[in-house]
């Protein structure tokens, strides 16, 4: 069983993974980095630690927000063999469909709905808006960092039950909806200010604007057009239209 204080060193270095991303092995050396100390704890001479360090020096690519479940399970196989095929066969496994639900969830759900609702709070008033984007938004990756490399770690080769058990995918697809909503706030926010700037019907337009925002939304997903096109085109809008 390897020592608290070693896991937390790996822990704390895997949040830099993407620091020394490169295009030749993209984040090989930040987990290379990551597992120093493991390195340093569990091999037996140079040959070793040459070893180990070498297998992780190859291709690695995942969301860096789920390269600490992935980097937790590979810690407590590297206890528990001695054979690095294994080591090698479990990170090419992982890393691929956890980059997809990372980049699906994060960067296409999560990020975007807690920009719009800071430009919602914007919107209001609240200068203290980017503190909130911040305070709302990175609670989230951390808890998933954290607990992934902890479950990770504790279940080994089961630890991608975890990462199951969230169901990014379906909770990214609710969290889009939210931003829809939001993105129907945000555009009574703009035509309110717009309606007292021309003097047309300030107290009517921000309904029919929030009607037709809705009705639109659901004519492009009827019509195939995914979440995420109509989510950035929204924004995209919203963001000429405040000009």
């Amino acid at each position: 069983m390897m020592r608290t204080s070693c896991l937390i060193r790996i822990f704390l270095r895997s949040l830099s993974i993407q620091s020394s991303f490169n295009f030749w092995r993209m984040q090989n050396l930040g987990f290379a980095f990551a597992v120093i100390p493991l390195i340093k704890s569990v091999s037996k001479d140079g040959l070793h630690a040459s070893q180990m360090l070498s297998r992780h020096l190859k291709l690695f690519n995942s969301h860096p927000y789920l390269a600490g479940p992935v980097l937790g399970a590979v810690v407590k196989l590297e206890e528990q063999t001695h054979d690095g095929l294994d080591v090698i066969d479990l990170k090419q496994a992982l890393m691929g469909p956890y980059a997809a639900m990372g980049d699906a969830f994060f960067w296409g759900a999560w990020r975007p709905f807690s920009v719009i609702g800071a430009v919602v709070l914007l919107m209001e008033g609240l200068l203290w808006a980017p503190l909130v984007f911040l305070m709302m938004y990175n609670p989230v990756p951390f808890y998933v960092r954290l607990k992934g490399f902890i479950e990770g770690y504790r279940r080994g080769r089961r630890g991608i039950d975890f990462i199951g058990g969230l169901n990014l995918p379906d909770l990214a697809g609710k969290i889009r909806w939210a931003s829809v909503l939001l993105l129907a706030i945000l555009a009574m926010l703009l035509s309110q200010r717009a309606g007292y700037a021309y003097a047309v019907g300030p107290d009517l337009l921000p309904g029919f604007l929030f009607l037709g925002v809705i009705l639109i939304c659901f004519w492009m997903i009827t019509r195939g057009i995914s979440a995420m096109k109509i989510l950035y085109g929204m924004v995209a809008l919203f963001l000429l239209l405040s000009f």
